[in-house]
């Protein structure tokens, strides 16, 4: 699996690239600054890219903003960004195109190499992986009109621990629940949000997608 990563701190970036080697990606390219990971996405097409949200030159959002443009080129392209903060305004643009294939983590809320390489395979294989403090943020002071108003309390917690990531299973733990009564609650969001009968899996990302920008 190929991979671009974008980070301007020198040892973060080759502990990334070697743990990321270690797991079988290929980082071919490893950038620092918003220009080069631009040219590097547009050149190279990778699997995924694994982008810092403040890059060289103004250390402001030029991570995030060059993986918009290079989204805008390349549609679907998966972004992981990795970052230790919240940019509102360009996450939801992220999110925006309802392609799929996006993730946002916080730096220091990753804890251990499998969350990692978990989030990365997840996003290249055009799923979601959501930190639950991004998911916080993006939802503070957004409304619930439309389809998302029809979500009872249950389904909204179920429709949240999917935008994280988690499967069926992982999330029936996580609530107490059976798998059959996630599934039910699964389907119901699905019927809810309008989604028809397609592949479960990119129904899900419809479904984590319309959430976070509702």
């Amino acid at each position: 699996m190929r991979v671009v990563l974008a980070e301007d701190l020198y040892l973060l970036r080759e502990g990334l690239s070697r743990l990321l080697t270690a797991h079988g990606f290929e980082i071919v390219a490893a950038v620092e600054t918003g220009p080069e990971l631009h040219e590097a996405l547009i050149g190279l097409r990778p699997d995924v890219a694994v982008v810092d949200v403040r890059l060289p030159p103004t250390q402001t959002d030029e991570g995030l903003q060059a993986a918009l443009a290079a989204r805008r080129e390349i549609p679907g392209l998966p972004v992981l960004v990795l970052s230790q903060h919240v940019e509102q305004l360009y996450a939801r643009e992220l999110l925006a195109d309802g392609s799929g294939g996006v993730g946002y983590l916080l730096k220091d809320r990753v804890f251990n190499a499998d969350q990692f390489v978990d989030a990365v395979r997840r996003v290249a294989a055009g799923g979601t992986a959501m930190d639950p403090d991004v998911i916080a943020r993006l939802l503070t002071g957004t409304g619930r009109a439309g389809p998302l108003a029809r979500l009872t309390p249950r389904e909204r917690e179920v429709l949240e621990l999917m935008a994280e990531g988690r499967s069926n299973s992982a999330i029936a733990q996580r609530l107490f629940l059976s798998e059959s009564a996630v599934g039910k609650h699964t389907a119901s969001i699905f019927g809810k949000l309008d989604l028809t009968q397609s592949d479960d899996d990119n129904r899900r990302v419809l479904a984590v997608l319309a959430y976070l920008n509702g």
